[in-house]
């Protein structure tokens, strides 16, 4: 179902703000709701997040205050949509757990834009950063049944394997390494420019979230992995970051923004199988075509620009559907597991001069594999349980990476 939210008449102003019950919505019942609604909603959460960060920064750079309070308008309902989405959050759900639901829309949604990801340049640096998050949802998991005795296939309810990617202790990657040519948003098509915004926003979330729960775990082992795996999704978002166009206006930058929101609810609402958050995702919906249009008319005042000029076509293109990629990225790890950054591109670590930043820094971090946090981990699971904890459709597709008894910190290397 093609929509263009240019052409819609917002039924709600931004003046329509929610009351104290409205924001208190009812939490999903976490034994027996479908994994991707709890997905839908960490990612509507982590475009709220984006959106009243961009907000604060526009508002900081900004000496019209007539502007900063059209800013303060928008911000104000983004900030009620934030909170209500996290009250959909149930409060008997863990931090372990919800961290598994963050991986897998990590896994599976990097997953489902790479593989219809046109820009090669910008595939590859999902395809990448795929088989790390990947990996994090397999450490994490082991974490979860070793702490809690949750087996995590449950959560994931059988879309998403849980078993080794690119192993964790192999990402640590020197900063220079993880910065990318931007892509032009003038010239690249609506779904590069649309993914690689909802990546940013769902990337950068995660690693907000590692940022405020590592200290708040129970146990030292715990807090080093959610320190651990929270550095490398600082990586991430810096990779994906980097991939935004750095020459638009901040008007320019509003107007992407309102209508990557406009785009995400609308997919969201066609997908979501849940009556009660779908009606929230309509909701939300409505009150962002009125901030798109909001938008529409301060490009015009302040940049004196048209929409299509910034957006040529404004009809959205395929939607967001969340579906298992098993096979996917048993492709992805087939083809890719050994490959690391070098400066704006990627190659085989093998290729690598032995003086290449890479190794200087993994020694610098990691030093002695038994003190990664990630490695001791499966270490010790292995050690009270014989081997590792996996959910496996097959056999993994990388010989190394198949003994359940030793965890590989070569592979990547």
């Amino acid at each position: 179902m093609s929509l263009n939210p240019f052409n819609e008449k917002p039924i709600k102003t931004n003046n329509d703000f929610y009351n104290w019950k409205e924001l208190a919505v009812k939490p999903y019942n976490k034994f027996d709701v479908d994994p991707y609604t709890k997905v839908r909603v960490i990612l509507a959460n982590g475009a709220e997040f984006e959106a009243v960060g961009f907000s604060h920064q526009f508002h900081r750079h900004c000496s019209d205050n007539e502007l900063r309070r059209e800013l303060a308008t928008l911000r104000r309902k983004e900030q009620q949509q934030q909170k209500r989405i996290a009250a959909l959050k149930p409060i008997g759900e863990g931090i372990l757990e919800h961290t598994i639901a963050y991986e897998q829309l990590a896994v599976d949604l990097t997953a489902i834009f790479a593989e219809r990801e046109s820009n090669k340049y910008v595939k590859q640096a999902m395809d990448f950063a795929l088989l790390e998050d990947f990996d994090h949802l397999y450490r994490y998991a082991d974490l979860l049944e070793m702490d809690k005795g949750i087996y995590a296939e449950k959560l994931v309810g059988g879309y998403t394997e849980l078993m080794p990617g690119r192993p964790t202790i192999s990402e640590h990657r020197y900063p220079t390494d993880d910065i990318k040519r931007h892509v032009n948003f003038k010239q690249a098509n609506g779904l590069t420019k649309l993914d690689i915004n909802i990546l940013t926003a769902a990337e950068q979330q995660t690693m907000n979230y590692y940022m405020n729960q590592a200290a708040f775990y129970q146990n030292k082992m715990g807090r080093e992995l959610y320190t651990e795996i929270g550095m490398i999704e600082e990586q991430h978002v810096s990779l994906y970051g980097g991939l935004k166009d750095t020459t638009c206006s901040w008007c320019e930058e509003l107007l992407m923004h309102e209508y990557t929101e406009c785009y995400l609810y609308f997919s969201l609402m066609q997908d979501e199988t849940d009556e009660y958050v779908k009606h929230i995702w309509e909701e939300h919906f409505n009150d962002e075509l009125a901030h798109l249009h909001k938008a529409v008319e301060l490009l015009q005042k302040y940049d004196g620009k048209t929409w299509q000029q910034v957006i040529p076509d404004g009809a959205f293109p395929e939607l967001l559907q969340f579906h298992s990629n098993i096979d996917y990225i048993r492709n992805v790890l087939q083809n890719t597991v050994n490959i690391t950054a070098r400066g704006e591109d990627y190659v085989e670590v093998s290729e690598l001069s032995p003086d290449a930043m890479f190794f200087e820094y993994q020694q610098q971090v990691n030093g002695k594999d038994n003190q990664v946090a990630s490695h001791c981990i499966i270490n010790k699971y292995i050690a009270d349980n014989r081997k590792d904890y996996r959910y496996e459709t097959a056999e993994h597709p990388i010989e190394e990476l198949r003994d359940r008894k030793h965890d590989n910190t070569t592979v990547g290397r």
